[in-house]
């Protein structure tokens, strides 16, 4: 049997088209090999063998409480070697999956299992708080995720009638919660087909093997380490390693010595704090680098590229970047740098690869080309800008919104392509050029197609800031500046002089920014955030709970002389 697989192994493409083949796949002809492992601890993880005995076992269990084909089960966690158990004691068997993220409030994740109809949860023991009493009584079973204890069960649904299935391509494997950056949830479905497609085209993207090592630092529960960190490793029959702690900088690059990693998929917040922190401060204290920069600036790019790389390990060669737009300013850096950095472009929506941008194809604030199988092309093109709505055509794209029609009719074109909502320009290579969110993009007093993505790109590299969004509030464009860790010394100045230097940094920022944009991008007032933003899973600024007010520190505004009325 296994000499079979072997032999099917050059034929895995055309084999594995569900989530099912590809377990049965990978723990067949890898059984021998390690799949998961926490980072510091041999302890807890599992080879490709002992892995399917758990994930078998566990199936049974589910059987035995008639948790059969087609019956959901969720899945709220942080990432570990159980997370993927869970998933494929599910998908396998004709089960449905739901992953939560866990970052979601206990009323997100009441509202989730109530309208998945999730009769089974494996959830942490971080995150057990999250499960609403009323949530736990209706459940069939409420498993422990890190020892797989149960610690409910309705023991009047122990009838061993739990019918499991074989399934087929179009069937559901999973749905995916996600509000995205609007506030108001979505369940996207995906097939085995969407899934498993979208595998194959992580293969053809960027090919890795068997003495390929992961590190995960993403949420298991987001499409993009679902897919790329946890169903692609399978396919080459890899290993992934966990952090048994969120990934603060300092265990980050310890994890990076001990496990050296080949693969890491990141979103654009972690290389930009580590370019912010660390790079740019690098430089400002080296009165030689200080030279190079202004002087020798692709020179000095290559030689803190090659210590970058010592940083994350001294193997990486895909350092693979979604989920938000890059920094345009970090992404020429790293350009420079040689650092093996790649831009994924995707939506859960699509499962979630739609185009990528790694090697010769790279170009500053592109997301390159579409990835394999899949078409995109710009939809109600301006012929005065040549920006259209990118829209996309694949096995990959969602079978839709779990029951919601109406939703989605309206992200597809009447002949069949998925409508990102992403607005978008080609240059004369194809490349494409994401210009901003069509439901973010302001429109200008004078017609002007206004993306406040741009403007921020501006603010994000003045000295201090963090992050920032750009809203409109009654026909002027304003800017929620977060500052740095420490910039502002709140317990050892008074409060007047903390006041006094938060006006002139705000100032400084708005200078700074309009100087850098164009007159319709003028930005009127600065407002400083008290905390951090609220954000996604991928790290999106949720931009639907600051267009009103936000909670921002009190002192005087200060406006440009272009931003009042006349």
């Amino acid at each position: 049997m296994i000499q079979l697989y072997k032999r099917m192994q050059k034929m895995r493409e055309k084999y594995v088209d569900t989530l099912g083949k590809l377990y049965e796949f990978a723990t067949t002809v890898y059984a021998k090999n390690q799949y998961t492992q926490w980072y510091d601890t041999k302890e807890g993880g599992y080879t490709y063998a002992s892995f399917k005995g758990k994930c078998d076992s566990l199936s049974k269990k589910l059987t035995q409480y008639g948790i059969g084909a087609g019956d959901k089960v969720a899945i709220l966690s942080q990432s570990m070697p159980n997370w993927s158990v869970a998933f494929f004691s599910i998908v396998p068997f004709g089960r449905i999956a739901i992953p939560i993220l866990p970052d979601s409030s206990e009323n997100e994740v009441t509202n989730i299992l109530n309208h998945s109809e999730s009769k089974v949860i494996f959830i942490s023991q971080r995150l057990a708080s999250k499960l609403s009493q009323e949530c736990r009584d209706k459940m069939t079973l409420v498993i422990d995720i890190e020892t797989f204890e149960v610690i409910k069960a309705d023991e009047d649904k122990f009838t061993c009638d739990g019918r499991t299935s074989v399934p087929t391509p179009d069937e559901i494997a999973a749905i995916i919660y996600t509000s995205g950056t609007t506030g108001s949830a979505k369940g996207v479905v995906l097939s085995h087909r969407n899934l498993a497609s979208n595998v194959i085209t992580c293969y053809h993207s960027c090919k890795r093997g068997e003495k390929d090592r992961w590190l995960s630092i993403l949420p298991m529960a987001h499409t993009l380490e679902m897919t790329l960190s946890m169903l692609y490793p399978m396919y080459c029959g890899a290993c992934v390693y966990y952090l048994q702690k969120p990934p603060v900088a300092s265990l980050l690059m310890k994890a990076m010595k001990v496990v050296k990693p080949t693969t890491i998929l990141s979103v654009p917040l972690i290389i930009e704090k580590v370019y912010k922190g660390s790079v740019v401060p690098t430089i400002q204290k080296s009165r030689t680098l200080t030279w190079m920069n202004e002087h020798m600036n692709g020179l000095m790019c290559k030689i803190i590229g090659m210590k970058l790389k010592k940083t994350f390990g001294g193997h990486i060669s895909f350092f693979g970047i979604g989920g938000a737009k890059l920094d345009p300013v970090v992404e020429e850096f790293l350009l420079k740098a040689g650092f093996p950095y790649a831009i994924g472009y995707g939506l859960t929506e699509t499962s979630p690869l739609l185009g990528y941008s790694m090697n010769k194809w790279r170009a500053v604030g592109s997301f390159g080309y579409p990835v394999y199988n899949v078409k995109l092309k710009l939809h109600d093109v301006d012929p005065a800008t040549g920006e259209g709505e990118v829209v996309a055509k694949g096995p990959n794209v969602m079978l839709g919104y779990y029951k919601d029609p109406i939703r989605t009719k309206s992200v597809f074109t009447e002949d069949g392509w998925f409508r990102t909502n992403d607005l978008a320009v080609q240059d004369e290579k194809g490349r494409f050029y994401i210009k901003g969110r069509r439901n973010n993009m302001i429109l200008g007093p004078s017609g002007e197609n206004i993306y406040p993505e741009e403007i921020e790109n501006v603010i994000n590299n003045v000295e201090g800031v963090t992050e920032s969004i750009v809203v409109e509030r009654n026909g002027r464009l304003v800017a929620l500046v977060q500052p740095a860790e420490n910039f502002i010394e709140w317990n050892k100045e008074s409060e007047d002089k903390i006041y006094e230097k938060i006006d002139a940094w705000k100032e400084k920022v708005l200078k700074m920014v309009n100087k850098n944009v164009n007159k319709s991008s003028q930005v009127s007032s600065v407002e400083v955030m008290k905390e951090p933003f609220e954000k996604t899973a991928t790290q999106k600024i949720r931009r639907f709970k600051y267009k009103d007010s936000a909670p921002t520190v009190e002192s005087s505004k200060i406006e440009s002389k272009e931003g009042k009325e006349e």
